[in-house]
């Protein structure tokens, strides 16, 4: 499985066409938006002549009241990868939503549901005893875990307790079960990345040409068919801002300048997410032909990443 990962903007689109009709492959969307019917513009989702080209999956499949989650997304990811599979294809991923992404490769720990008299008793020892000693305790029975939570991280310290209490367990055993058995050792991620000033002025192009697409009109008929401002999906970047202008609270270009600029911090906080990936392979965005000799040697040998330099 290939996945393209990258701030918005980066060109994640065109790539992900690119390897699909080089390497017969399908694209599974990694976005957290454009999984809702209606917002087309604003998402920047591929044309309808591109998704004509390559078979897209998750795209379109709620409506815009509806809530999803990073468990919803695993599932459909999950399926859609099996039917990718089935069909002798590769399932290309391609989206910015960085947390949908690493929970699918690194999987969810399938953990029970605490029993409310266990969480109960820890809050009540927590209150009596104090966040250091119930690290201390944590170090007892679960090392890993304290080793790496600070004694001040009372909530964490707490779920490690829980956890360990319900199970018999230590938190950092279900961890490193989750581990062995994730997507990302076969995985082949790659990170789209160019120069911070390019990045920025197609940011500033994106949001102009969804102006010029229509991207206001898009947001009147949501607003129209009764999906209000509200609404998870309408709190997204661009929309939330449009729903401001709309309602009289800001201008067109005081609207325009809020859209660029926090497009741009959210650029900002993917580059932060993705570059915490381990074993993410970085390109130049508009160097494609290195990215494609990486995919092809990852494909050639089967998909063993510690092949796929020869």
């Amino acid at each position: 499985m290939i996945a393209i990962a990258g701030p918005t903007a980066v060109g994640k689109t065109g790539i992900a066409l690119a390897l699909a009709e080089r390497f017969d492959g399908e694209i599974v969307s990694v976005d957290s938006v454009q999984v809702y019917r209606y917002m087309d513009v604003g998402t920047a989702k591929p044309s309808r002549e591109e998704l004509r080209r390559v078979a897209h999956h998750l795209i379109d499949i709620l409506s815009p009241d509806q809530e999803y989650h990073v468990g919803r997304f695993i599932a459909d990811a999950m399926a859609a990868i099996d039917g990718i599979h089935a069909r002798g294809k590769v399932p290309i991923l391609a989206g910015g939503t960085g947390l949908y992404l690493d929970k699918l490769m690194q999987g969810i720990c399938d953990l029970p549901a605490i029993d409310p008299a266990i969480r109960a008793e820890i809050s009540r020892r927590l209150k009596l005893q104090g966040g250091v000693a119930l690290h201390a305790h944590l170090q007892l029975v679960d090392p890993a875990s304290a080793a790496r939570l600070h004694p001040n991280d009372r909530q964490r310290i707490c779920r490690a307790l829980e956890i360990f209490t319900a199970t018999g367990v230590p938190w950092s055993e279900h961890l490193a079960r989750q581990k062995e058995g994730s997507l990302a050792a076969t995985s082949l991620i790659i990170g789209l990345d160019c120069p911070r000033d390019l990045l920025y002025e197609r940011i500033d192009r994106r949001v102009a040409t969804m102006m010029a697409a229509g991207f206001e009109e898009e947001v009147r008929g949501l607003l129209a068919m009764g999906y209000g401002p509200g609404l998870k999906a309408m709190q997204s970047i661009g929309y939330r801002h449009m729903c401001r202008h709309l309602a009289g609270d800001w201008t067109m270009e005081q609207t325009l300048a809020a859209m660029a600029m926090d497009t741009r911090r959210y650029a900002k906080r993917q580059l932060t997410w993705f570059r915490r990936v381990p074993g993410i392979a970085w390109f130049d965005a508009a160097r494609s032909e290195p990215l494609f000799r990486r995919v092809e040697a990852y494909l050639r040998h089967g998909g063993r990443r510690s092949l796929e330099n020869e």
